[in-house]
């Protein structure tokens, strides 16, 4: 858990399952996760259709990736008794909450992109 020093002023992060900026934010730092729960924000969908719009995924990553989401409740999977079967994806409610700060998120990466990739630039041209 995060918690404040002595002084107030700094927080220390513990390395615990009680922390939830380790147990539940840093889930977030993979490359696919955050893509998959943007691509749900408008609804439900397929396997294929997701793979088809999330470019560059693999199919086992895609598959990885719902399977944690599911997990952690951000994603339901839902079995459709037809031939052949239909497997849909949709965002829970807890999913649905995460939505509106998932967009700031990406609207402060969209409004800082350029500076971001000016500063590597300039870090690596130093190497």
């Amino acid at each position: 858990m995060a918690t404040e020093a002595s002084n107030g002023d700094r927080f220390i992060f513990e390395n615990t399952e009680d922390c939830p900026i380790r147990d539940v934010v840093a889930r977030f730092g993979d490359k696919w996760s955050i893509i998959v729960l943007l691509a749900l924000s408008k609804g439900s969908e397929r396997f294929n259709a997701l793979k088809r719009r999330i470019v560059g995924v693999s199919q086992r990553m895609l598959t990885r990736t719902l399977r944690q989401l599911e997990r952690e409740g951000y994603v339901s999977r839902v079995v459709h008794a037809e031939v052949p079967v239909r497997v849909e994806y949709s965002l829970t409610e807890l999913g649905q909450d995460l939505i509106k700060p998932l967009w700031a998120l990406i609207g402060w990466a969209r409004e800082h992109h350029d500076t971001i990739r000016e500063a590597r630039d300039g870090f690596d041209g130093r190497e």
